[in-house]
């Protein structure tokens, strides 16, 4: 078994402080999962699976059912993000389009009245059964009918690329062809955007034109992979999320929600920063 580093810390060091210091506190969190299906990734780490067990999956909702989390919104949650409020809130968001959402988690969110929000890499989405990653992607029938149903989606690019290693015209393409199509396809206007893969966000003049396209394009918020919960001074188009996955046992998934795990964001920053400079000395 592999060892924990970030679970040991988040519920041995981490959490036994913040329950001392924030009692009362009201938190917003924006879950990140991707496939809801059993499957081997036993050849991944435990913090960079993307899998989340069917069974794992309706347990994790359960604890929220049971803890009385609201669960929101993107718009909704910058709003209280910017206001004063009390309770507990949270996003659930979903990446990469699979259809095992609509099979295995859509169920289990409509039980308790949860809706989510699902971002579609619009390349692999067809009006018949497309696959991304070797696993089935959902149909736009599939899109219209859980639309129907209360569920979200936002624009997870067209081809799913690593938008940091694009030129300016391919960033464009990706970023107004995903929400055009899922626009027309839906006949609703796309106010959020994910980004894929790791985000880049030490890189502070991509991300400023990439907000830039955003808001050219017409989106409103968006979501990455740094991780964390949103605060008033987030970026709405970068707000930062809490993977989840088939290893997050009930102690570690809640500690999570209560903000225990926010710590990572830091010394992962701090890497990224270090090898940047490492780069650049590289380059001189």
């Amino acid at each position: 078994m592999a060892l924990r580093i970030d679970r040991l810390t988040t519920l041995y060091v981490v959490d036994p402080i913040r329950r001392r210091t924030s009692v009362g506190k009201s938190s917003i969190s924006i879950l990140m999962y991707h496939s809801i299906a059993d499957e081997d990734e036993a050849g991944v780490h435990p913090y960079y699976r993307t899998a989340t067990g069917p069974a794992v999956f309706a347990s994790q909702m359960e604890s929220l059912h049971q803890a009385s989390f609201s669960v929101i919104g993107l718009g909704e949650a910058i709003r209280r993000c910017s206001e004063p409020h009390t309770g507990k809130s949270v996003v659930i968001t979903f990446d990469d389009g699979f259809r095992n959402f609509y099979t295995n988690a859509f169920p289990v969110l409509d039980r308790y009245g949860f809706t989510a929000t699902m971002f579609l890499p619009t390349a692999h989405i067809g009006e018949s059964t497309l696959t991304f990653k070797g696993k089935e992607c959902l149909s736009w029938s599939e899109v219209r009918a859980l639309q129907k149903h209360g569920i979200s989606f936002g624009s997870h690019t067209v081809t799913h690329p690593q938008l940091h290693d694009c030129d300016a015209h391919a960033i464009r393409e990706e970023v107004v062809g995903s929400k055009q199509t899922i626009e027309q396809k839906l006949g609703c206007a796309v106010q959020s955007f994910s980004y894929p893969y790791a985000f880049p966000e030490t890189d502070t003049s991509f991300k400023r034109r990439l907000r830039d396209e955003l808001g050219q394009a017409g989106y409103e918020n968006g979501v990455c992979t740094t991780v964390g919960r949103p605060g008033p001074e987030s970026d709405p188009f970068f707000l930062k999320r809490l993977p989840v996955n088939s290893d997050d046992d009930p102690q570690l998934f809640l500690a999570k929600l209560a903000g225990s795990y926010d710590w990572l964001g830091k010394p992962q920053y701090l890497l990224k920063m270090a090898k940047k400079w490492v780069s650049a000395g590289s380059h001189q």
